[in-house]
């Protein structure tokens, strides 16, 4: 898979710009402020229906205009009776804030924004990725979830669904505990018992879909580590439940087996008993709070380093390592599927078929060399130089390493040109 053309109107600092793209490195150098990151973000957008710079797409829309819309012509390349053949996909993406954002695939009828998840699959690395290991846990939820839209496009709809629950939950716990505290005599909770069935169902859809992720991701985390680091303590992922906290002690907090797959997590609906019984658990301190206890937006990715915890205990060299660990091993994982070794094939229904077709997805290295160290600055671009297509931003011609050497297009005052 690889992006021919991408075209933006009124998306950050552009007007209007059109640049080709081949297949392999593409260097977009130019000074810090110039668009470059702006150019990569408009690609991400396409992929994930999100930046990794802002939570809200306003910010996206050139100031003044009322509207964005970002295209890029998407070449997926599959082999047909022995014979190389291509397929190329016009995606377009219409951003507009306060509304409904809306797409376009080969110039049809405009539909939701998500029915274009999948035509293309991007992995991006920034210095924001710094925060997967050393910032909050929202970050690595949103890291997972991605990476799960990305395996499996339909899961953004629970991922929506699930943040529009929660928010009406909440909602209704906050009115509940007002009631109480006014003295108003006691709430009424059959609608608050609804919406326990609801956040019940989507978030155990959730929690599976990440679990099966995790344990998908993991085997790659630990070997890609070993190879940025030089083998440098061991990277483990692990995902810790809100749920299994809230249950820690109860018969229900185990997880149980599976029929003929001992050991095996939880299916949904095991998950959803296990929810409710929790909020059932906890609905007197949620009512007294007024938040949500227990579900998937309070979970977290754990990362440990030599057994210890990443966070805190990690050197900044190290953390970088396990930074770019997250994102190599999510490449490996979108180019190859689940790992067959140790355990870690899921069920089918997560993961997408013919992965060898059109699963790897574009590398993108947002002036990430800038910010490493020699050592892993080589080894970095020795892992990546080998796939399909690569697009860096770099301040200086210099950033960019030799294995690395390709396209490159230089980017001035919103301008792009290509060099060689």
């Amino acid at each position: 898979m690889y992006v021919s053309y991408l075209s933006l109107t009124d998306f950050r600092s552009y007007r209007q710009v059109e640049l080709p793209l081949d297949p392999g490195a593409t260097a977009l150098v130019g000074p810090n402020g110039q668009g470059k990151t702006n150019l990569v973000e408009a690609l991400g957008y396409i992929a994930t229906l999100g930046s990794h710079r802002v939570p809200s797409d306003a910010a996206l829309v050139r100031s003044g205009a009322g509207r964005a819309v970002v295209r890029a012509k998407v070449v997926r390349e599959r082999t047909v009776d022995g014979a190389p053949s291509e397929r190329t996909s016009l995606v377009e993406v219409e951003i507009t804030p306060g509304k409904a954002n809306r797409s376009r695939v080969n110039g049809g009828s405009p539909g939701r924004a998500r029915d274009i998840l999948g035509l293309l699959r991007t992995v991006l690395f920034a210095p924001e990725d710094l925060a997967l290991v050393k910032g909050d846990p929202d970050g690595r939820r949103k890291f997972l979830d991605e990476l799960a839209v990305l395996v499996t496009p339909r899961l953004a709809g629970v991922v929506a669904d699930y943040d529009r629950v929660l928010r009406q939950r909440s909602a209704l716990l906050k009115s509940a505990g007002l009631a109480m505290r006014n003295s108003r005599g006691g709430a009424d909770l059959r609608t608050l018992d609804v919406w326990d069935a609801k956040l019940a169902q989507v978030g155990a859809e959730l929690i599976v879909a990440r679990r099966a992720i995790v344990a998908a991701l993991a085997p790659h985390v630990a070997r890609a580590y070993e190879q940025v680091s030089s083998g440098q303590g061991e990277a483990v992922v692990t995902y810790r439940a809100s749920l299994d906290a809230a249950l820690e002690g109860a018969d229900h907090g185990q997880e149980p087996d599976v029929p003929g797959a001992a050991g095996a997590p939880a299916p949904a609906h095991v998950v959803e008993a296990q929810m409710l019984e929790a909020m059932a658990q906890l609905r007197a301190k949620e009512i007294e709070r007024g938040v949500c206890l227990v579900g998937p937006h309070r979970d977290d990715l754990t990362l440990t380093l030599g057994g210890l915890p990443a966070k805190g205990y990690a050197s900044h060299g190290e953390s970088w390592s396990f930074a770019l660990a997250l994102r190599l091993a999510s490449y490996t994982l979108l180019t190859r599927g689940p790992d067959q070794v140790g355990g870690a094939e899921q069920d089918g229904d997560l993961w997408m078929a013919d992965w060898g077709e059109d699963g790897e997805p574009v590398l993108i290295l947002d002036d990430v060399f800038a910010e490493l160290d020699v050592r892993r600055r080589d080894r970095l671009a020795e892992l990546v130089a080998p796939a399909r297509q690569v697009i860096i931003t770099a301040a200086v011609p210099t950033d960019v390493p030799e294995q690395l050497s390709g396209a490159r297009v230089d980017v001035m005052g919103g301008e792009v040109s290509r060099v060689r």
